[in-house]
């Protein structure tokens, strides 16, 4: 999750404020060098969330409704940042830095409810 977060905050922060600046003739060919290098990184990402999210749900059964519920809406989110991140590595694409804002966000607010269900539960 860190390695996904991590390029959303970067690309969102730093690389979008940064290029500001340059014309879309520059800045183009630059977000596609970068989303190309990204895109194995978000699938390995993807493969490795998927597998250890599976791994701790049928590790620890047996928890209450609010667990559940909490649960179901991590993994919705989490379904939005796979897709998201899937969408914004694709080549051509010209919302990148809107579909990391809205990544990084969701993101974040996963890596809460994660924190809060493990210490809680």
């Amino acid at each position: 999750m860190t390695t996904l977060l991590g390029g959303m905050i970067f690309w969102r922060l730093v690389l979008a404020e940064a290029s500001e600046d340059m014309g879309m003739a520059a800045r183009g060919p630059l977000f596609e060098r970068i989303a190309a290098a990204f895109r194995p990184l978000v699938f390995a990402s993807i493969v490795g969330l998927v597998v250890s999210g599976l791994i701790n749900y049928l590790s620890a059964p047996g928890h209450s409704k609010l667990y559940h519920a909490l649960f179901g809406i991590k993994m919705l989110l989490a379904l939005h940042v796979f897709a998201v991140s899937i969408i914004m590595v694709q080549p051509n694409n010209p919302r990148r830095t809107r579909l990391a804002t809205g990544t990084m966000i969701s993101g974040l607010i996963i890596l809460l409810i994660s924190a809060w269900l493990r210490r809680n539960f």
